[in-house]
Protein backbone atom coordinates (compact mmCIF):
# COMPACT_ATOMS: atom_id res chain seq x y z
CA UNK A 1 0.00 0.00 0.00
CA UNK A 2 1.40 3.52 -0.78
CA UNK A 3 1.87 6.18 1.85
CA UNK A 4 2.15 9.93 1.63
CA UNK A 5 5.48 10.59 1.25
CA UNK A 6 7.16 14.12 -0.05
CA UNK A 7 5.84 13.25 -3.22
CA UNK A 8 2.02 13.22 -2.29
CA UNK A 9 2.17 15.82 -0.14
CA UNK A 10 3.63 18.00 -3.00
CA UNK A 11 0.54 16.31 -5.09
CA UNK A 12 -1.46 17.40 -2.14
CA UNK A 13 -0.29 21.00 -2.02
CA UNK A 14 -0.61 21.20 -5.36
CA UNK A 15 -4.01 20.06 -5.78
CA UNK A 16 -5.24 22.32 -2.85
CA UNK A 17 -4.16 25.59 -4.10
CA UNK A 18 -5.62 24.37 -7.61
CA UNK A 19 -8.82 24.46 -6.13
CA UNK A 20 -9.46 20.65 -6.39
CA UNK A 21 -12.46 18.75 -4.59
CA UNK A 22 -11.92 17.18 -1.90
CA UNK A 23 -14.06 13.98 -3.42
CA UNK A 24 -12.04 14.12 -6.38
CA UNK A 25 -8.90 13.91 -4.61
CA UNK A 26 -9.83 11.12 -2.03
CA UNK A 27 -11.28 8.88 -4.92
CA UNK A 28 -8.02 9.62 -6.75
CA UNK A 29 -5.49 8.62 -3.87
CA UNK A 30 -8.01 5.24 -3.63
CA UNK A 31 -7.37 4.67 -7.57
CA UNK A 32 -3.91 4.85 -6.36
CA UNK A 33 -3.93 2.16 -3.71
CA UNK A 34 -4.44 4.18 -0.67
CA UNK A 35 -7.29 2.93 2.23
CA UNK A 36 -10.35 5.02 1.92
CA UNK A 37 -9.63 5.77 5.86
CA UNK A 38 -5.97 6.73 4.48
CA UNK A 39 -6.89 9.13 1.81
CA UNK A 40 -9.77 11.20 3.46
CA UNK A 41 -7.35 11.97 6.72
CA UNK A 42 -4.59 13.08 4.46
CA UNK A 43 -6.67 15.19 2.09
CA UNK A 44 -8.61 16.63 5.06
CA UNK A 45 -5.32 17.39 7.01
CA UNK A 46 -4.10 18.89 3.22
CA UNK A 47 -6.91 21.40 2.98
CA UNK A 48 -6.07 22.23 6.90
CA UNK A 49 -2.78 23.37 6.44
CA UNK A 50 -3.94 25.47 3.63
CA UNK A 51 -6.89 27.67 2.82
CA UNK A 52 -6.88 29.85 -0.30
CA UNK A 53 -9.24 32.43 0.25
CA UNK A 54 -9.92 32.61 -3.86
CA UNK A 55 -13.31 34.93 -3.31
CA UNK A 56 -11.94 37.73 -4.56
CA UNK A 57 -14.66 40.57 -4.64
CA UNK A 58 -13.14 42.85 -7.81
CA UNK A 59 -12.23 39.63 -9.84
CA UNK A 60 -15.74 38.74 -9.26
CA UNK A 61 -16.79 41.94 -10.30
CA UNK A 62 -14.75 42.35 -13.37
CA UNK A 63 -15.78 38.64 -14.87
CA UNK A 64 -19.46 39.24 -13.63
CA UNK A 65 -19.49 42.54 -16.24
CA UNK A 66 -17.67 40.90 -18.15
CA UNK A 67 -20.64 37.92 -18.48
CA UNK A 68 -23.03 40.08 -19.07
CA UNK A 69 -21.55 42.15 -22.08
CA UNK A 70 -23.85 41.43 -25.10
CA UNK A 71 -21.57 38.91 -27.58
CA UNK A 72 -19.42 40.29 -30.04
CA UNK A 73 -17.28 39.42 -33.12
CA UNK A 74 -13.87 38.21 -31.78
CA UNK A 75 -11.41 40.96 -33.19
CA UNK A 76 -8.25 39.44 -34.30
CA UNK A 77 -5.48 41.74 -33.13
CA UNK A 78 -1.57 41.57 -33.91
CA UNK A 79 -0.34 38.01 -32.52
CA UNK A 80 2.46 39.02 -29.29
CA UNK A 81 4.76 35.95 -30.85
CA UNK A 82 7.91 37.37 -33.07
CA UNK A 83 7.08 37.44 -37.36
CA UNK A 84 9.81 35.58 -39.03
CA UNK A 85 10.31 32.08 -39.78
CA UNK A 86 12.92 31.40 -36.50
CA UNK A 87 12.18 33.06 -33.32
CA UNK A 88 14.80 33.21 -31.10
CA UNK A 89 13.74 32.10 -27.62
CA UNK A 90 15.60 32.99 -24.84
CA UNK A 91 18.53 30.21 -25.23
CA UNK A 92 17.77 28.53 -28.30
CA UNK A 93 16.30 29.12 -32.22
CA UNK A 94 13.10 27.83 -33.08
CA UNK A 95 11.78 27.72 -36.32
CA UNK A 96 8.02 28.25 -37.53
CA UNK A 97 6.48 25.89 -39.82
CA UNK A 98 2.90 27.66 -40.04
CA UNK A 99 1.05 29.97 -38.97
CA UNK A 100 -2.68 30.63 -38.97
CA UNK A 101 -4.82 34.09 -38.44
CA UNK A 102 -8.20 33.19 -37.38
CA UNK A 103 -7.51 31.24 -34.75
CA UNK A 104 -4.62 32.39 -34.30
CA UNK A 105 -2.43 29.34 -34.48
CA UNK A 106 1.10 28.93 -35.01
CA UNK A 107 2.82 25.58 -35.10
CA UNK A 108 6.97 25.55 -34.20
CA UNK A 109 9.42 23.11 -34.10
CA UNK A 110 13.04 22.58 -31.92
CA UNK A 111 11.49 23.99 -29.08
CA UNK A 112 12.93 21.21 -26.94
CA UNK A 113 15.70 19.03 -27.90
CA UNK A 114 15.26 15.24 -28.17
CA UNK A 115 17.69 15.05 -25.04
CA UNK A 116 15.40 18.24 -23.27
CA UNK A 117 12.23 15.97 -23.94
CA UNK A 118 13.72 12.42 -22.88
CA UNK A 119 14.67 14.46 -19.52
CA UNK A 120 10.96 15.85 -19.02
CA UNK A 121 9.79 12.77 -19.52
CA UNK A 122 12.26 10.70 -17.26
CA UNK A 123 11.82 13.10 -14.31
CA UNK A 124 7.96 13.11 -14.78
CA UNK A 125 7.08 9.00 -15.28
CA UNK A 126 7.16 8.39 -11.34
CA UNK A 127 4.97 11.45 -10.32
CA UNK A 128 1.67 10.93 -12.60
CA UNK A 129 -1.02 11.14 -10.99
CA UNK A 130 -5.09 10.78 -12.66
CA UNK A 131 -5.32 14.35 -14.43
CA UNK A 132 -8.39 16.77 -13.61
CA UNK A 133 -10.15 19.56 -15.20
CA UNK A 134 -12.53 22.35 -14.00
CA UNK A 135 -15.86 21.84 -12.87
CA UNK A 136 -17.79 24.90 -14.27
CA UNK A 137 -20.02 25.26 -11.25
CA UNK A 138 -18.04 25.39 -8.67
CA UNK A 139 -14.53 26.28 -9.95
CA UNK A 140 -13.14 22.98 -8.66
CA UNK A 141 -11.12 20.50 -9.93
CA UNK A 142 -12.46 17.01 -11.10
CA UNK A 143 -11.54 13.34 -12.55
CA UNK A 144 -13.81 13.57 -15.50
CA UNK A 145 -14.59 10.68 -18.28
CA UNK A 146 -13.68 12.98 -21.25
CA UNK A 147 -10.10 13.48 -20.26
CA UNK A 148 -7.93 9.83 -19.79
CA UNK A 149 -4.76 11.40 -18.90
CA UNK A 150 -1.89 11.41 -16.16
CA UNK A 151 -0.65 14.55 -14.88
CA UNK A 152 1.98 16.31 -12.61
CA UNK A 153 2.59 19.80 -12.48
CA UNK A 154 5.81 22.02 -11.96
CA UNK A 155 6.12 24.65 -9.97
CA UNK A 156 7.35 27.93 -11.84
CA UNK A 157 11.06 27.48 -11.71
CA UNK A 158 11.25 24.80 -9.36
CA UNK A 159 14.80 23.86 -10.50
CA UNK A 160 17.18 25.34 -12.90
CA UNK A 161 16.15 23.11 -15.80
CA UNK A 162 12.90 23.88 -15.05
CA UNK A 163 13.70 27.41 -14.77
CA UNK A 164 15.30 27.46 -18.50
CA UNK A 165 12.07 25.97 -20.11
CA UNK A 166 10.16 28.80 -18.44
CA UNK A 167 11.79 31.50 -19.54
CA UNK A 168 12.35 29.99 -23.44
CA UNK A 169 8.84 29.39 -23.09
CA UNK A 170 8.35 33.00 -22.49
CA UNK A 171 10.54 34.45 -24.24
CA UNK A 172 8.44 32.27 -27.67
CA UNK A 173 5.31 33.24 -26.71
CA UNK A 174 6.45 36.67 -25.94
CA UNK A 175 4.91 37.22 -22.52
CA UNK A 176 6.21 37.82 -19.15
CA UNK A 177 7.55 34.46 -17.38
CA UNK A 178 5.88 35.60 -14.38
CA UNK A 179 2.59 35.32 -15.95
CA UNK A 180 3.01 31.82 -16.74
CA UNK A 181 1.58 29.29 -14.62
CA UNK A 182 3.66 26.04 -13.95
CA UNK A 183 4.65 23.37 -16.11
CA UNK A 184 2.14 20.73 -16.89
CA UNK A 185 2.92 16.97 -17.94
CA UNK A 186 0.67 14.64 -19.51
CA UNK A 187 0.50 11.52 -20.60
CA UNK A 188 -1.84 9.62 -22.64
CA UNK A 189 -1.93 5.95 -22.89
CA UNK A 190 -3.01 3.86 -26.26
CA UNK A 191 -6.75 5.23 -26.74
CA UNK A 192 -5.92 8.45 -24.30
CA UNK A 193 -7.98 11.52 -25.25
CA UNK A 194 -9.08 14.69 -24.23
CA UNK A 195 -12.39 15.63 -25.77
CA UNK A 196 -12.84 19.35 -27.21
CA UNK A 197 -12.94 22.18 -24.81
CA UNK A 198 -11.63 25.72 -24.24
CA UNK A 199 -8.60 26.73 -21.73
CA UNK A 200 -10.12 29.84 -20.65
CA UNK A 201 -12.41 29.98 -18.32
CA UNK A 202 -15.78 30.76 -19.11
CA UNK A 203 -17.32 34.19 -17.98
CA UNK A 204 -20.54 33.08 -18.03
CA UNK A 205 -19.71 29.96 -15.31
CA UNK A 206 -20.00 30.52 -12.01
CA UNK A 207 -16.83 28.62 -11.56
CA UNK A 208 -14.52 30.91 -13.53
CA UNK A 209 -14.23 33.88 -10.85
CA UNK A 210 -12.71 30.94 -8.66
CA UNK A 211 -9.38 30.34 -10.97
CA UNK A 212 -9.15 34.15 -12.03
CA UNK A 213 -9.45 35.96 -8.86
CA UNK A 214 -5.51 34.98 -8.80
CA UNK A 215 -3.96 36.39 -12.28
CA UNK A 216 -6.94 36.62 -14.30
CA UNK A 217 -7.88 35.40 -17.17
CA UNK A 218 -5.74 32.84 -19.32
CA UNK A 219 -4.69 34.25 -22.87
CA UNK A 220 -2.83 32.00 -24.88
CA UNK A 221 -1.54 28.21 -24.44
CA UNK A 222 1.27 26.15 -26.11
CA UNK A 223 1.40 22.56 -25.86
CA UNK A 224 5.31 20.68 -26.76
CA UNK A 225 5.32 17.15 -27.73
CA UNK A 226 7.40 15.14 -26.14
CA UNK A 227 7.55 11.87 -27.75
CA UNK A 228 6.55 10.65 -31.80
CA UNK A 229 3.34 9.76 -31.65
CA UNK A 230 2.87 7.22 -34.35
CA UNK A 231 -0.48 7.37 -35.16
CA UNK A 232 -2.95 9.78 -33.10
CA UNK A 233 -3.06 11.91 -31.02
CA UNK A 234 -3.37 15.25 -33.04
CA UNK A 235 -4.10 18.51 -31.45
CA UNK A 236 -7.81 19.26 -33.13
CA UNK A 237 -9.56 22.47 -33.55
CA UNK A 238 -12.75 21.37 -34.95
CA UNK A 239 -14.47 24.84 -35.39
CA UNK A 240 -11.29 25.60 -37.87
CA UNK A 241 -10.49 22.79 -39.10
CA UNK A 242 -7.16 22.46 -38.22
CA UNK A 243 -4.81 19.51 -37.07
CA UNK A 244 -1.55 19.32 -36.02
CA UNK A 245 0.25 16.40 -35.46
CA UNK A 246 2.48 15.33 -32.48
CA UNK A 247 6.14 15.65 -33.34
CA UNK A 248 9.10 15.50 -30.58
CA UNK A 249 10.09 18.81 -29.70
CA UNK A 250 7.59 20.09 -31.45
CA UNK A 251 4.41 22.72 -30.45
CA UNK A 252 1.50 24.23 -31.03
CA UNK A 253 1.09 28.21 -29.65
CA UNK A 254 -2.84 29.20 -29.76
CA UNK A 255 -4.19 32.53 -27.94
CA UNK A 256 -7.73 33.15 -27.44
CA UNK A 257 -7.52 36.22 -25.44
CA UNK A 258 -7.46 39.50 -27.47
CA UNK A 259 -6.38 43.00 -25.74
CA UNK A 260 -10.14 44.21 -25.54
CA UNK A 261 -10.66 40.79 -23.21
CA UNK A 262 -12.74 39.05 -26.09
CA UNK A 263 -12.56 35.21 -26.23
CA UNK A 264 -11.91 33.41 -29.15
CA UNK A 265 -14.31 31.16 -29.66
CA UNK A 266 -12.63 29.48 -32.53
CA UNK A 267 -10.28 28.37 -30.45
CA UNK A 268 -11.92 25.24 -29.24
CA UNK A 269 -9.87 22.05 -29.28
CA UNK A 270 -9.34 18.73 -28.46
CA UNK A 271 -6.55 16.17 -27.52
CA UNK A 272 -7.31 13.36 -30.30
CA UNK A 273 -7.73 9.55 -29.48
CA UNK A 274 -3.61 7.59 -29.63
CA UNK A 275 -4.43 5.08 -31.95
CA UNK A 276 -0.48 3.95 -31.46
CA UNK A 277 1.74 4.21 -29.11
CA UNK A 278 1.33 6.75 -26.70
CA UNK A 279 1.89 10.25 -25.94
CA UNK A 280 3.92 12.79 -23.48
CA UNK A 281 2.78 16.39 -24.03
CA UNK A 282 4.13 19.69 -21.38
CA UNK A 283 1.75 22.66 -21.69
CA UNK A 284 2.12 25.97 -20.50
CA UNK A 285 -0.86 28.42 -20.05
CA UNK A 286 -0.23 31.94 -19.83
CA UNK A 287 -2.33 34.41 -17.71
CA UNK A 288 -2.98 38.22 -18.01
CA UNK A 289 -1.48 39.36 -14.66
CA UNK A 290 1.04 37.58 -12.54
CA UNK A 291 0.46 34.24 -11.45
CA UNK A 292 1.53 32.68 -8.05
Amino acid sequence: MPVVDAAWEEWLSSNVARGCSLDAMIDAMVQAGFASEAAHVAVHHAFGRKQTDFNSAAAAATEAALAKTEPRTYLYDASPVARGNVIRAYDRDVRVLMRCERPQVIVFADVLSPDECAEMIERSRHRLKRSTTVNPDTGKEDVIRNRTSEGIWYQRAEDPFIEKLDRRIASLMNWPVENGEGLQILHYGATGEYRAHFDYFPPDQAGSAVHTAQGGQRVATLVVYLNDVPDGGETTFPEAGLSVAARQGGAVYFRYMNAQRQLDPLTLHAGAPVLDGDKWIMTKWMRERAYG
